[in-house]
């Protein structure tokens, strides 16, 4: 990337605010981290401190905002955020294209359904005997699909993903590094004892546009499947027990545990580090707080449920202050108790 501001302005459709047309911009980075030859944004009050500290050499802001810092190059535009993300999409990093093809060291059993000359395999990748594979898929370096998987067209699966016997990856589902799918639920039953491993038998279907992070697990079911609906997004290290069932369009944050059989509806945002107990109903809809345990069912509607157990977040704001004030009524009722023993 070297550009000139004015060129810069060309390509988002934004107004000069401050600074020279022919600054050069050669980077970009976040307020923080800037150096000088980057270009920034920024769209949020709450970083005012950090704007004017910047280093960088030019920044994106709003439309209309007065108080441009020195020594600072402003381009306002319409929103600063996805214009900041137009510009790391036209100059950033970009993963290597799809090109079909089976590498050397690739093993692919017999009876695989795939058009191999309109897939993609890296070295080390395993896939089993009647695997489907769609066109357009890419099976990353070390890779493992099992016997009678399934995945779909454009589907992309990163290196060391495991993907175990007959679950159901969609069309243009993003599995990240160490992903694995369909390992046996955690079902145990005290026999005699000792624990008994109860037989997963069933699945895991993932429905298309779904993206999960490196390192997060999905069990199979016990029976019938463990769903993920269409275009939700998982973020690294969650895990997902078996039978669970996931809406549309969710976003599941990183430290996320879903206990055996729990339902989450559509849309719904589940903050760092949640916990769902099992057999538990989240509504559509519903935001959790981060670290939210949830021990009963949530109903569906635009509502958002903080702390543990999981409560409407108001009322756990109301129990932190009440908390927060211990310490003070604490030592007032110990003052009254000394008062009242002097009386005596």
């Amino acid at each position: 990337m070297n550009i000139t501001l004015s060129e810069l302005a060309e390509l988002l459709g934004g107004e000069i605010l401050s600074g020279s047309s022919d600054t050069r911009i050669t980077g970009f980075a976040s307020l923080k981290e800037a150096q000088t030859g980057d270009l920034s944004f920024f769209y949020d009050a709450r970083y005012r401190d950090k704007l004017a500290a910047t280093k960088a050499t030019a920044v994106l802001v709003p439309k209309g905002m007065e108080g441009c810092p020195e020594k600072v190059a402003c381009l306002a535009v319409d929103d600063p955020s996805r214009s900041f993300e137009k510009v790391v999409d036209v100059y950033g990093f970009h993963a290597a294209a799809f090109e079909a093809g089976i590498h050397p060291r690739a093993v692919i059993a017999e009876g695989v359904k795939a058009d191999l000359s309109k897939i993609s395999v890296a070295a080390c990748a395993v896939i089993d005997a009647g695997a489907e594979i769609g066109d357009g898929a890419e099976i990353g370096a070390g890779c493992y699909v099992g016997r009678d998987a399934i995945i779909g067209a454009g589907a992309k699966l990163f290196a060391n993903v495991t993907v175990h016997e007959a679950c159901e990856i969609g069309e243009h589902v993003i599995l990240h590094s160490g992903v694995v799918i369909g390992a046996d639920g955690f079902g145990y039953e005290f026999d005699q004892g000792r624990h008994r491993k109860v037989r997963q038998a069933g699945i895991v279907q993932i429905d298309k546009d779904v993206e999960i992070g490196a390192g997060t697990m999905v069990d199979r079911a016990r029976f019938g499947r463990t769903w993920i609906g269409e275009g939700t997004k998982i973020d690294n290290l969650v895990q997902i027990g078996h039978n669970v069932v996931i809406g549309r369009h969710c976003i599941i944050v990183s430290g996320t545990a879903i206990a055996g059989s729990a339902v989450i509806g559509d849309y719904v945002v589940m903050a760092a580090q949640c916990g769902v107990a099992g057999h538990v109903n989240v509504g559509s809809f519903v935001t959790l707080g981060g670290r939210s345990g949830v021990t009963k069912d949530i109903p569906t509607g635009k509502a958002t449920y903080m702390g543990f157990p999981a409560m409407p977040a108001m009322e756990e704001r109301r129990r932190w202050a009440s908390i927060s004030r211990l310490p003070h009524l604490s030592a007032r009722v110990k003052a009254l108790e000394k008062d009242e023993s002097a009386g005596e």
